[in-house]
């Protein structure tokens, strides 16, 4: 006889365990990963099986009468038992639902469900997919033309050397390569090289980019390169879509898997090596159940199953850096210069309360609006970033530059318009909005922000009488299907025409026409009270700072702020990330931020204010309880204080931010707390370990 651990797909911290059931001699098709038809309860509910094993008699814990059959097998198996390893794992790490977990693994819209029928439930299943109408010949692989024959830098041939090290399992060859790069080094031909080498050997690839729709010239690349075997998955496809790939790379037809962060969890047989580009980018975490980190989940599957993990980047992380330096099978390579031998652009940092004391009142200087004209003009293009990632309204003197901030917490002041009020989130002190500047009584104190459409109308009216094409590139208007590919293939018709958009047009934008590039503002993000808004600022600017030059033409970068003696801005604008470290990292130690610690945010919300003030303050009681008892000396809770964002969507929001040694297991100490928290109708209560904010 033999027994199956099932995990039930109901979506309950409450069941964080798999279930064993019995196996019928009859019944065929139950392996690891398949989803099954049990009972639990008084109900039938759906599962899905992690382990299969014969039924151990000396287990006195097990009672094999009383072990219930499983009813019926429902499909074919969606992962392994690596996957399955995997599924406990994240569970346990980020303190999330196992079923959450496993839906990662599943095609989307195509599982079984047991949905309610009236006073009972029936089994819903998948409707069949028909056979796609665009369907081709998948067969063998297209010929492609292959770029094998055309010189490396020395970079290049640095880092794919270490790859394939890696990928060969040489001794001290390192598991993990940090491939650091400056933006256009060519650390695409890398990746490419590396994926040939291990599709030779026969085994498959995945590569993620921050956002797939934002990123078509480099798909385009890896299609060119590899042809049909090449699957690409994101979220912006339709679940038919979705489904026809996943089913293509479950067969084997695809073994190159393109996406997003979700693109990790494929089900790619005999897996050779994942790839992250821009492995900076805090897309690569998910902001809901389960909030993991795909860089760490990739570094934790590529250790077991013994292949390498590649972080490509033209700023990696502060983490990544930290782990080059400290943990073994790490190793990091550098391109410190660009694949055609061209320089990197020169940066110029314009101090806008000089501009202003000038009398300017355009937001854009002189210097970037000479440039501007000199640009188009001349029949190039040019990248305008409005850096406008940041939420939070604070105040600003435009005579000075000073920014209001809190005296003990040293974070800026949050404005807030119905109190009319400076708020500091972190400790709750608020003063009033003073009506001059208090550094030197300059009347010109004003809030600080400015949409893209605001800037839109601003340009149109600067460019007036020449005939250049605005595209404005934001949530806005990349809200449909297909719309950022099809705003870039207006910019890169030819002729002059200027981009202009928030942080996304900083990834992955490859266009040689490109001559100017201009952050209208440095400052916005750069005064979050948040532990990384100088790293987001330092790597936004040298992001956005490598469009510019890519070409033939000599490139020119404008940055504009309030703050010109910022360590963030002028080490970017100096490409001199050392100095930057310099500055960062003593703050980031003695503040206790990671690297040097880590920290977790249980997070509480919900539509009545006073019950999630209550909750929340309740639950940070238990979390201070549990850090006396079990956490040891470092662990600390700052106890319960309104996010930042204290009201979203009519949903007021509470935050306990927890901090606990570096290598600390964290979800040892929260996952009791979090787990034996009886569930409300009223009040949500979530835990973020390993945030990429604070706010």
């Amino acid at each position: 006889m033999k027994t199956a651990s099932v995990i039930l797909d109901i979506n309950t911290q409450s069941l964080d365990s798999s279930y064993t059931y019995a196996v019928p001699d009859d019944m065929e098709g139950v392996e690891v990963g398949c989803p099954v038809l049990v009972e639990f309860g008084r109900r039938q509910a759906v599962g899905y099986v992690m382990s299969v094993a014969p039924l151990d008699e000396a287990d006195e814990l097990l009672d094999a009468s009383k072990l219930k059959p499983l009813l019926a097998v429902l499909g074919e198996s969606c992962f392994d038992e690596h996957a399955a390893a995997l599924i406990e794992h994240m569970a346990y790490t980020y303190i999330a639902p196992l079923s959450s977990c496993i839906h990662l693994f599943t095609p989307a819209g195509r599982t079984p469900k047991v949905v309610k029928d009236g006073d009972g439930w029936r089994l819903q299943k998948p409707a069949k997919r028909r056979a796609r109408k665009d369907a081709v010949d998948d067969g063998e692989p297209e010929a492609r033309t292959s770029n094998d024959d055309l010189s490396l830098t020395e970079g290049q041939k640095a880092a794919f050397d270490a790859i394939s090290e890696a990928i060969d399992g040489k001794p001290d060859a390192g598991r993990c390569i940090v491939v650091d790069g400056v933006t256009g080094s060519g650390k695409t031909e890398v990746y490419l090289r590396s994926i040939g080498k291990v599709l030779e050997a026969g085994q498959g690839a995945i590569v993620l980019v921050p956002e797939i729709a934002l990123t078509p010239q480099t798909v385009a690349r890896f299609k060119g390169r590899f042809g049909n075997t090449v699957a690409v998955m994101h979220s912006n496809m339709t679940q038919a879509q979705r489904y026809d790939e996943w089913t293509a790379v479950k067969r084997g037809e695809r073994r190159v898997v393109v996406g997003a962060r979700s693109a990790l969890f494929a089900p790619v047989g005999r897996l050779g090596i994942i790839i992250i580009d821009e492995e900076h980018e805090s897309t690569y975490k998910q902001e809901s159940a389960p909030r993991y980190h795909a860089r760490d989940i990739a570094v934790w599957l590529g250790d077991r199953l013994g292949i390498p993990v590649v972080l490509g980047s033209a700023t990696p992380s502060i983490e990544s850096l930290h782990a080059c330096a400290t943990k073994p099978g790490w190793r990091k390579v550098d391109l410190p210069e660009r694949a055609n031998g061209k320089p990197m652009p020169d940066v110029e940092v314009v101090d806008m309360a000089k501009e202003f004391h000038s009398g300017s009142r355009s937001m854009f200087s002189k210097r970037l609006t000479q440039a501007l004209f000199e640009t188009v003009d001349a029949g190039h293009k040019a990248v305008l970033l409005l850096n406008q990632r940041g939420f939070a309204n604070f105040m600003l003197c435009r005579d000075c530059g000073f920014v209001p901030e809190c005296p003990t917490c040293s974070v800026s002041l949050t404005y807030h318009e119905v109190e009319h009020a400076l708020i500091c989130h972190h400790c709750g002190r608020r003063q009033p909005v003073p009506a001059r500047c208090p550094e030197c009584g300059s009347p010109y104190l004003r809030k600080f922000g400015a949409g893209t459409q605001r800037v839109e109308s601003e340009l149109k009216a600067l460019l007036e009488g020449r005939d250049v094409p605005v595209i404005r590139m934001d949530s806005d208007t990349t809200s449909t299907r297909n719309a950022h590919e099809e705003l870039l293939k207006r910019f890169a018709r030819p002729g002059a025409s200027v981009l202009l958009g928030t942080q996304m047009i900083a990834k992955g934008l490859d266009f040689d026409e490109v001559t100017l590039v201009g952050v209208i503002n440095a400052d916005t993000q750069l005064k979050l009270p948040d532990f990384r808004s100088a790293e987001r600022t330092f790597d936004l600017i040298q992001q956005v700072a490598g469009r510019a030059g890519r070409g033939v033409f000599a490139g020119k970068v404008y940055v504009q702020t309030y703050v010109s003696e910022s360590v963030a801005v002028q080490a970017a604008a100096h490409y001199d990330r050392k100095r930057f470290l310099i500055d960062e990292l003593p703050k980031r130690k003695m503040l206790r931020y990671p690297p040097y610690a880590r920290i977790a945010d249980v997070l509480v919300w919900g539509h009545d204010a006073q019950e999630v003030q209550k909750a929340a303050q309740a639950l940070a009681q238990r979390v201070e309880a549990a850090l006396r008892d079990n956490g040891g000396e470092g662990w600390v809770s700052f106890g319960a204080a309104p996010c930042l964002l204290s009201k979203i969507r009519n949903m007021y929001r509470w935050h306990i931010l927890v901090k606990a040694p570096a290598g600390a297991d964290v979800s040892a100490v929260l996952s009791p707390v979090m787990r034996s928290r009886k569930a409300s109708k009223t009040v949500n209560v979530a835990c973020d370990v390993d945030p990429l904010s604070v706010l």
